[in-house]
């Protein structure tokens, strides 16, 4: 039998939406206000689930303890309050859209978890605007 648990989090962060090698007119007409040469921030919401069989001895699928702190090493500590196209290397080269940005921080989460479990990351970029990806 599989259950899945799930924690919520968030971080606060700045980008910008563009492509070096395009003008600013081409960025602006594919990007828009994202595209913003100042940068634009959002306050991300986060849901992380963990999908498995329950140990027979916990009772867990994953202590929360544990989950809660992978998500701040490899989430919060790392993108909070950061300007993401500056600060965070993942996205020197890529551009930090919801869509990369939850990749990010699922590939970043997957290796801090055991092999047995699943794992799929949803990124709230704004409360109607989200993503979510399990690594297929």
């Amino acid at each position: 039998m599989k259950v899945t648990v799930s924690r919520k989090a968030h971080f606060n962060a700045a980008h910008r939406l563009y492509r070096k090698e395009w003008d600013f007119e081409k960025n602006d007409a594919v990007f828009g206000k994202c595209n913003n040469p100042n940068y634009h921030g959002h306050n991300y919401e986060l849901i992380v689930s963990v999908t498995g069989e329950i140990d027979k001895e916990t009772g867990y699928v994953i202590d929360m303890k544990v989950l809660k702190d992978i998500i701040k090493s490899e989430v919060e500590d790392a993108f909070d309050h950061k300007n993401l196209n500056v600060e965070v290397p993942e996205f020197k080269e890529l551009n930090p859209t919801a869509e990369n940005i939850v990749v990010v921080i699922f590939d970043k989460m997957k290796t801090k978890l055991p092999a047995n479990l699943d794992l799929e990351v949803t990124l709230y970029e704004t409360p109607r605007n989200f993503v979510s990806y399990n690594g297929n």
